[in-house]
């Protein structure tokens, strides 16, 4: 029997008609899920069911679903990753981290970077952030430009870097609608956290010797610039957000029920797909049934 999904999914949805305020939205869980100890049943069932979804889809061959997870550091991506989507067959599922750009990289559009580890038919790919690194964090550090020598594009005018950051949804819009319309379904979430549990895990990281590797003394200069990056979120977020390429704002303060609540928008929305096991044609049924002749006559002599 299909669970239950526990979530209205709308209520997380960013609707691009509407202002998008980060600072207005809770980072705490709401009154969906009763305690800790629902939402880990609610997570079980939901990769129970993902696990079922994600045979069908690799063998039906049909649809793919590309997942795009963004946040701030320490909003738990890693975590949501392990916990939602280890339980899937790893032969169906790839999993892509995007960091800073090589020189190669740099030297072509933005959205060539992440065709190569888009999703085959059958196939479910996971980004660990994603090209939209070029209109967050480019946006905070727009001095990231110089190395992308874009023509018209003056670093020291405000007026063109606006142009150019509006250029660059409309491009994602256009790609994302791409993908979809060739039937890959497009699901991206915010990790939203506040600056308070920020702070925690990375003192956790600072203090929990299997955590070390973990930090990156960067994430302190980063974390100056909270204010930016929600400008920059804020605003990339709300014009890139569509019905077929939606983004959500996932509450991750508590990391169980972020992890619930993806898991549940996620096998609702790969259900909705209606994957299932391909049809055999009554050629094949013939085909089988002579296989099982074969299979049920042939002389023990063949293994002795």
């Amino acid at each position: 029997m299909p669970c239950m999904h526990r979530f209205d999914e709308k209520k997380f949805w960013v609707d691009p008609k509407k202002p998008l305020r980060l600072d207005k939205r809770s980072t705490q869980p709401d009154d969906q899920l009763d305690s800790k100890a629902d939402a880990r049943a609610a997570l079980a069932e939901d990769v129970t069911e993902l696990r079922e979804a994600q045979q069908k889809l690799y063998a039906g061959q049909r649809n793919s679903v590309l997942v795009i997870l963004q946040g701030m550091d320490a909003a738990g991506k890693d975590g949501t990753i392990r916990h939602v989507l280890g339980g899937i067959n790893p032969q169906g599922c790839r999993v892509y981290s995007f960091r800073a750009p090589n020189d190669a990289e740099v030297q072509h559009h933005f959205l060539c970077r992440p065709v190569p580890y888009l999703p085959a038919r059958g196939m479910i790919s996971v980004f660990n952030r994603s090209y939209y690194e070029e209109v967050f964090v480019v946006r905070v550090h727009p001095e990231f430009l110089q190395r992308q020598c874009i023509p018209d594009v003056d670093l020291s005018d405000p007026g063109s870097l606006r142009r150019l950051w509006k250029r660059r949804y409309e491009e994602i819009r256009h790609f994302e609608r791409a993908l979809t319309d060739n039937g890959t379904l497009v699901l991206k979430f915010f990790l939203h956290i506040s600056p308070d549990e920020q702070k925690e895990r990375m003192l956790e990281r600072l203090t929990d010797p299997s955590k070390h590797w973990k930090f990156n003394p960067r994430d302190l200069d980063e974390r100056r610039l909270w204010k930016d990056y929600r400008q920059a979120f804020q605003e990339g977020i709300r014009a890139t957000s569509t019905t077929t390429a939606p983004w959500y704002i996932i509450p991750a303060d508590r990391k169980w029920y972020a992890r619930a609540l993806i898991a549940d928008i996620l096998n609702s929305r790969i259900q909705k797909l209606r994957p299932e096991y391909p049809t055999a044609s009554p050629e094949d049924i013939a085909r089988f049934d002579e296989a099982i002749r074969r299979l049920n006559n042939e002389p023990r002599s063949l293994f002795e």
